[in-house]
């Protein structure tokens, strides 16, 4: 994860902001994304292999020839011919020429073309899987922070509810219609519901530091979560239409299609090495000699190469490809019913932390209704200070327990989007945002 310094200025923190942080910062993000700018240059590289080669030479040159050492002497013509030659010539040679090369067929340039292309499908749903992991982590810890916040927010509420009947309690006492032990047992609820909101502070600042690591910010900057804890009715979707949009929608099942692919490709570049390979160079071009002239030259070469005796190499790479290849399948159809079974645990979390959520509310109701009825008759001197302390405990049990309901129906939506393939494009969706 790449950090960036603190600064004094306050960030207003959205999930969205979250997220955006998070795909930015993240460095197994940039690793899956330089990895798949690899696989694109290796692609063009195979390209490369059907495309022509031209290319432009240029020379000149200055030559001196003995020509006694090359066995021309001016004893071997008839003094009759009046003859003469120096034993040293020289000339300038200048030339351009222009070359050209091609394959016009091989099985394994065209086989590896089509690994390459799978390849880059292959790098690139890697890094839409990774991108789905990011956001699965970063909205995870938000949502986990957001859960603290609420969970500071009851424990203060509760420790000022706690300071008002410890003050009324102190009153009863000195009026003389309270016992001591009545404040005492009010001043230790009241202490210790402030260390459960010393607690709460303490996991709620931890939970921001892990989200500003999750993001990219540094563990020093201030941040405030500006959206508040999410939550929406899910439309009751079939184990059967999730399935289907998973095979089509979830990034590491088609990473595994296309590594299927690959290696069908590479399995039939092995067996094409039988094949043969058709390939044409040529060059045209133009040398000048100052003692001569110029004049043209040119060539045109078709080259035709067959495999005679390789076939044990080539039967050790099909042999290597093809348990590659079976192996891959057999992961693939793993896969197939990994994600039928995700998808149905997924749905039956969804559910029951659904009804959690709801027991958890009414508990909630509950709650507070029976801490309302006791404080009404602990002021009215019907019962002491007992009773009320039990349903203030009680009061603050429903409450923790509603925030986590809330967060795990919320975990368990994002990990239905996730195992559907579709959390990066509709967890606005799945969250009610």
């Amino acid at each position: 994860m790449t950090l960036k310094p603190a600064t004094d200025q306050v960030i207003q923190l959205s999930l969205d902001d979250a997220i955006q942080r998070g795909l930015t910062n993240n460095l197994g993000l940039k690793e899956a994304e330089n990895a798949e700018k690899t696989i694109r240059g290796q692609q063009l590289q195979a390209l490369q292999e059907f495309l022509p080669t031209i290319t432009l030479t240029g020379d000149t040159g200055y030559y001196q020839h003995d020509l006694a050492a090359l066995g021309f002497k001016g004893s071997s013509l008839p003094p009759s011919l009046g003859v003469k030659f120096p034993a040293v010539t020289h000339d300038t040679l200048t030339e351009g020429q222009i070359h050209y090369d091609q394959i016009l067929f091989s099985g394994p340039v065209i086989a590896g073309w089509k690994a390459a292309g799978a390849a880059t499908r292959v790098a690139h749903f890697a890094k839409m899987t990774a991108r789905g992991e990011v956001i699965q982590q970063v909205a995870s810890a938000y949502l986990h922070a957001l859960a603290s916040s609420s969970e500071v927010d009851n424990a203060k509420a509760l420790e000022q509810a706690d300071l008002v009947q410890l003050n009324h309690a102190h009153e009863q006492r000195v009026a003389g219609v309270g016992t001591s032990l009545d404040e005492l047992r009010a001043r230790v609820q009241y202490q210790t519901q402030q260390q459960a909101t010393i607690v709460a502070q303490n996991e709620f600042d931890k939970d921001l530091i892990l989200l500003k690591r999750e993001i990219g910010l540094d563990p020093g900057q201030k941040i405030v979560l500006t959206d508040q804890a999410p939550f929406s009715e899910l439309t009751d979707q079939t184990p059967e239409e999730l399935r289907a949009l998973a095979y089509k929608s979830r990034q590491d099942y088609q990473n595994l299609q296309n590594q299927v692919q690959e290696l069908k490709a590479v399995h039939s570049a092995y067996r094409s090495q039988r094949y043969p390979t058709l390939s044409f160079s040529g060059n045209y071009g133009v040398q000048a000699i100052t003692t001569i002239g110029s004049h043209g030259v040119f060539s045109a070469v078709g080259t035709l190469s067959v495999p005679i005796f390789r076939e044990a190499r080539i039967r050790g790479d099909i042999d290597a490809a093809q348990a590659q290849l079976k192996a891959a399948n057999s992961q693939l159809d793993d896969l197939r019913s990994r994600i039928d079974q995700q998808v149905r645990s997924a749905l039956l979390d969804v559910s029951a932390a659904r009804k959690l959520v709801d027991v958890a509310r009414s508990n909630v109701d509950l709650s507070t209704r029976a801490l309302s009825d006791q404080t009404e008759r602990t002021n009215a001197g019907i019962d002491d200070t007992l009773p009320l302390v039990t349903a203030q405990a009680a009061l603050a049990n429903a409450q923790t327990s509603s925030v986590e309901s809330i967060y795990q129906y919320n975990l368990s939506k994002l990990s239905l989007a996730r195992a559907a393939g579709v959390l990066e494009q509709q967890y606005h969706y799945y969250l009610g945002k």
